[in-house]
């Protein structure tokens, strides 16, 4: 072979690597992830967790609430934890996240973290990985789960846009269609209700003038109306009490399958939740998720771990904070 054909072969060859390079597809996230950079990282997160649930054992529903906030705006980036800085108005000022908890929990497990293994474990990953031990602590299911997100640098509040308590099952099912979430998804992480809890100005409307009829809301129980009503103040009172309801009345702090019966005996605190157990397209599965609790807990695994693939960032893109509050 000539030497021109061999320069001529070499810069091809380059050139294709270059190509490759730039089209291969961003770095997926992996099971195990941190087992060499910081082999303890799993394992701090879970006992941080596991000490602030010994004494609340209500952390998983505000841990998973913020999973779902922080993966549905610019993705699972951690750009939920971000604070107020200058004239920047962060996701965390918008109304739906202004109920939102846990931050503490993900300050402490950070700070340890740190401790250990200084700037190489990200907030989104932390986020995720203590979602997962709640959800275990709390009776649900233990699993594997991929890492390696690296945190966002970009929290706005004008970004927020997030299904409400009282929206429609096809609206809530549009808007998890835009994460690529389908509507076994949705019916399977709104399970997560089973440990959740809302505001009463959330729902009250049900229990006092639904869609201004002046009447309570046909598709809940008149029993838990009544019983509601005495904990729940009325939209048009002068009250500035906004107490907090359980979503699932009857084992509320168990992550199981009982949100899904509580459904079927209109028992549903939501809107959204109830009709799930009416609309043709999430009916079934309810029914399905209500008779076996195998059957949730499984979807619930995949469902969660596909979310927390949304617009993850990974390899070079993003950073790794080392405070969870504010970007390097």
């Amino acid at each position: 072979m000539t030497s021109k054909y061999l320069t001529i072969m070499a810069l091809r060859i380059v050139k294709s690597l270059v190509l490759f390079a730039f089209l291969r597809p961003t770095l997926a996230l992996q099971v195990g992830f941190y087992n060499t950079k910081c082999p303890q990282a799993e394992s701090i997160v879970r006992g941080v967790v596991t000490s602030f649930f010994t004494s609340d054992k209500s952390i998983p529903a505000g841990l998973l609430r913020m999973h779902f906030h922080d993966c549905f705006v610019r993705g699972c980036d951690a750009s939920i934890l971000i604070d107020a800085k200058g004239n920047n108005v962060p996701e965390k000022a918008a109304f739906p996240n202004q109920s939102v908890r846990g931050f503490n929990i993900i300050d402490a497990a950070k700070a340890a973290v740190e401790k250990k293994c200084p700037s190489v474990v990200s907030c989104a990953d932390i986020i995720a990985l203590a979602t997962r031990d709640a959800v275990a602590l709390a009776g649900g299911p233990q699993y594997s789960l991929p890492t390696g997100r690296r945190d966002g640098n970009i929290s706005l509040e004008n970004d927020v846009d997030l299904p409400g308590p009282g929206s429609l099952v096809s609206d809530a099912a549009t808007a998890f269609s835009a994460k690529g979430l389908n509507v076994a998804d949705m019916v399977t992480l709104l399970g997560a209700h089973t440990v959740g809890n809302a505001l009463c100005s959330f729902f009250s409307d049900r229990l006092f003038s639904f869609q201004g009829s002046g009447k309570p809301d046909p598709t809940m129980d008149p029993a838990l109306v009544a019983k509601l009503k005495k904990v729940c103040p009325s939209p048009t009172s002068s009250s500035t009490q906004d107490p907090n309801v359980f979503l699932d009345q009857n084992t509320s702090f168990i992550f199981d399958n009982s949100f899904y019966k509580q459904l079927q005996l209109k028992h549903g605190i939501l809107q959204i939740d109830q009709e799930l157990a009416s609309d043709s397209s999430t009916k079934n599965l309810v029914t399905s998720f209500a008779s076996n609790g195998n059957a949730f807990s499984k979807s619930f695994v995949a469902a969660i771990i596909k979310m927390g693939n949304i617009g993850v960032l990974t390899g070079n893109n993003g950073e790794i904070r080392t405070n969870c509050r504010a970007v390097n």
